[in-house]
């Protein structure tokens, strides 16, 4: 049976959380690498290109350490986690469990290309190990962005290729918080701008494992979407699963899911979970 893993977007700390579950789930004998196909969109795209070109979860958790312990050498005394309110306000007008549609994108498109952000190349600069991947496209792999002009949704992977950085980096690009990428001349933004998982592109396969990151705080905005996600996928015949931060993830998460400053606890507490998610998910996954 063809299977499907989702990562889904949420920020630094969600890059952080998603790591620690992964390496959980995989010192708990769970390996979903051999997924058929791996979408990601925002911080599940990192997540994912990285498990797309072989790297370990296990590796990675300790590379998400590292760098959780360079932020805090370079800031000691922490930096402001940007402002949120504004998308929010657009991304909360949507209908509950339905995708942002084209008008929203637009409206987060013209904001994201009129705000003073870093330049492409110093954002694209963070992307460590994947700025050094010259192989080609991940076989099986995927990530989503808006186009800025149209507000359509474009899907990285073997039918439209991109170089591999660009691709993760627009999928990445919060609008007003990181620049707008440009990929043979047209820009693209945050895949989140029209579902924070777009778990409902990968309803063809027999299986389907979404990672979303919607702790308990943001659970009662994200589960409609997610409810919808997974119906469209069980309305093919197909089966899913879900996670999402439990209880001990939650505390590490806080209000921001752009406040770097956590990612350490916060991926040490996606760990946990996954070693106590293992025995489920195997279940489901074999």
């Amino acid at each position: 049976m063809s299977k499907a893993l989702v990562l889904g977007g949420g920020g630094p700390v969600g890059i952080a959380w998603e790591t620690g579950l992964l390496a959980g789930l995989a010192d708990g004998g769970v390996d979903v690498s051999d997924a058929d196909w791996i979408l990601g969109t925002s911080a599940g795209s990192f997540v994912g290109a990285h498990l797309a070109i072989g790297r370990d979860p296990v590796a990675m958790l300790h590379a998400e350490f590292a760098a959780a312990d360079q932020i805090r050498d370079s800031s000691p005394t922490g930096r402001p986690a940007p402002d949120l309110t504004p998308l929010m306000s657009v991304m909360m007008s949507k209908p509950p469990g339905e995708p942002l549609a084209v008008e929203g994108r637009l409206k987060l498109a013209k904001m994201a290309l009129e705000a003073q952000t870093p330049s492409e190349d110093a954002f694209i600069a963070g992307f460590g190990p994947l700025a050094e991947h010259d192989g080609p496209w991940p076989r099986g792999y995927a990530s989503t962005a808006v186009d800025t002009a149209d507000g359509e949704l474009v899907i990285w992977g073997d039918d439209k290729a991109a170089p591999l950085i660009r691709a993760v980096a627009s999928s990445c690009s919060v609008p007003t918080i990181f620049p707008p990428i440009t990929i043979d001349g047209r820009r693209y933004i945050d895949g989140g701008m029209r579902s924070g998982t777009n778990a409902d592109l990968a309803k063809s396969y027999g299986k389907v494992l979404l990672v979303a990151v919607a702790p308990p705080a943001f659970l009662p905005f994200m589960q409609p979407g997610l409810d919808a996600e997974l119906a469209a996928v069980r309305a093919e015949g197909n089966e899913a699963a879900l996670i999402v931060p439990d209880a001990g993830s939650g505390e590490a998460f806080g209000p921001n899911l752009m406040d770097g400053s956590r990612r350490a606890d916060i991926a040490r507490a996606g760990h946990a979970q996954g070693l106590a998610e293992a025995e489920r998910i195997k279940a489901f996954w074999a």
